[in-house]
């Protein structure tokens, strides 16, 4: 299986544990990211229209040094999945979405017309940070999550996309259990935080159980009750969202 993001720092985020976790699995999952920090919609879209090779290629959630344009990764193999989304902090507000998410999911079906496209919800920043409450004006991660659900959601019907990676959903539950999933309260942590969302990827992408992988190669460590607590979220959430 090949996945595509067209995306910025919440991708690598999302990916950075996701082929681990698919071999340990047994899975053949490779992962591939267009990386620019900070990318909104919009300058993906103005990146479609120049052609530039403006994009770092990150592979199975490493950097390869590559510098691609989206044409180029488009046509570079066939994808079974290709994944869009927001920045974070345009992520709320639908009108920021387009009329690039048009033009974006246009381009994306004539160069890779078999793919699946998918919406990845990303996530709301943390509890009394200054970026949530000065910033992005809301009280907490679950108000800033709200609007964030109903953005993706109708960027997934105007798309006809196949379904939501529900990123966001799972990190809310672990919030709720006392679990810290952001590292500079936007980004998630290297830990528990980046492994969640792995796991909510490849049981999205693959439906297969993950209550029994093995994965354990993160970059620092993490408890063994947090990623137990982890996969149980991730089920119930993916459960809930149908898996595929």
């Amino acid at each position: 299986m090949n996945v595509l993001s067209i995306g910025n720092s919440f991708s690598h985020d999302a990916q950075r544990y996701l082929y681990g976790i698919a071999r340990a699995a047994g899975v053949t999952l490779h992962t591939f990211n267009l990386y620019i920090g900070g990318c909104p919609l919009s300058m993906h879209y103005r990146n479609m229209l120049s052609e530039e090779k403006a994009y770092t290629l990150e592979m199975n959630g490493i950097s390869t040094g590559f510098q691609m344009s989206m044409k180029e990764a488009l046509l570079s193999r066939d994808w079974d999945y290709i994944t869009l989304q927001q920045v974070s902090n345009q992520s709320p507000k639908y009108d920021t979405y387009q009329p690039y998410l048009e033009y974006l999911v246009a381009y994306i079906r004539k160069l890779a017309p078999k793919a699946k496209l998918l919406i990845h919800e990303t996530w709301g920043y943390e509890d009394g940070s200054y970026r949530l409450t000065e910033e992005m004006k809301y009280e907490s991660y679950g108000a800033m999550l709200s609007d964030i659900r109903g953005a993706y959601e109708r960027a997934a019907k105007d798309s006809a996309s196949e379904f939501i990676i529900p990123s966001g959903e799972v990190l809310a539950g672990l919030i709720a259990e006392g679990i810290k999933v952001h590292r500079d309260t936007f980004h998630l942590s290297l830990g528990i935080g980046r492994y969640a969302v792995g796991l909510t990827w490849f049981k999205m992408l693959t439906g297969k159980d993950i209550l029994d992988n093995t994965f354990s190669d993160f970059d620092v460590p993490v408890p063994e009750e947090e990623t137990v607590m982890a996969k149980k979220i991730v089920t119930e959430v993916c459960e809930k969202y149908g898996n595929k």
